[in-house]
């Protein structure tokens, strides 16, 4: 499936990699607009996708030092992509001994809206399901887990457990029951077939700051979302042949080469003095 980078999507990750400065200042809107139209996406779509990430509590309307409009994260907007780094830079390798954080939860059938938010949420930090009503995840996500159903008032309807699998399958087998493993490694595959060229051509050709900009936004934008589909299992829990570590050694490669150069070409915009 093709990859596809929506207007939100990229004012997010835009954020993410170049809108966080120490004094917390807000982006132009004129630099948001400049800065998305070089990825192709027009004015009136990047003042729509800002209205609803504004609607949902993420952007904060604001006026830089000079006085133009802009936008600033919320301070949710900041814990959620505080809580992204750790995931999407992370590099340390996990280890079975680290355990599991299991989420057992019973939502009341008059409230069923809360049990697929609850279900959505906790796919999308990257938990599998071992039984209905109980799903499973490296224990290291625990902090963020608590935080995130805290944020969402869901935290009423679940108990949080730590612990380790003690069988009666082994814990590799039982592990390809709680998550569709093939499903996962189809989106490091597709990952891979982008942006593993991406890296080769910048290695044999380095391009200028804008290049570079543009180019890491999208492998940005594309890589963020593969740690929570991922919830990145211990190496013997995978097959030898898995390709989230060729893909994780590619976004590090390409972060390495890009985001430094794109920085020199964003500041200009993001402090006023383009």
């Amino acid at each position: 499936m093709a990859e596809q980078h929506t207007p939100r999507s990229l004012i997010v990750s835009l954020y993410g990699a170049y809108g966080r400065g120490p004094d917390e200042s807000p982006m132009p809107v004129a630099a948001l607009i400049r800065l998305l139209g070089g990825l192709g996406v027009d004015a009136p779509s990047v003042r729509s996708s800002v209205s609803r990430l504004k609607r949902r509590g993420l952007l904060l309307p604001s006026r830089t030092a000079d006085g133009a409009a802009g936008y600033a994260l919320s301070e949710d907007a900041r814990r959620l992509l505080d809580d992204g780094d750790r995931r999407i830079y992370a590099r340390t390798e996990p280890k079975l001994s680290d355990g599991w954080v299991l989420a057992v939860f019973s939502v009341p059938e008059a409230e069923r809206h809360k049990r697929h938010l609850l279900r959505s949420r906790l796919a999308r930090l990257g938990f599998g399901t071992a039984a209905p009503g109980v799903w499973i995840a490296p224990a290291r996500l625990y902090e963020e887990t608590r935080n995130a159903l805290e944020r969402l008032e869901l935290s009423t309807y679940v108990d949080l457990f730590r612990g380790e699998h003690l069988g009666y399958a082994a814990t590799a087998e039982a592990a390809a029951r709680w998550w569709d493993l093939p499903a996962i490694a189809g989106l490091h595959e597709e990952f891979l077939a982008v942006h593993e060229p991406v890296l080769r051509s910048w290695r044999s050709t380095p391009g200028g700051p804008e290049d570079a900009y543009r180019a890491y936004l999208l492998v940005l934008d594309s890589w963020r979302r593969l740690p929570y589909a991922d919830p990145v299992l211990p190496a013997e829990l995978l097959p030898h042949d898995w390709p989230g570590r060729r893909s994780a050694e590619v976004f590090a490669a390409l972060h390495e080469l890009l985001w430094d150069r794109g920085a020199q070409f964003v500041r200009p915009f993001v402090s006023g003095t383009s």
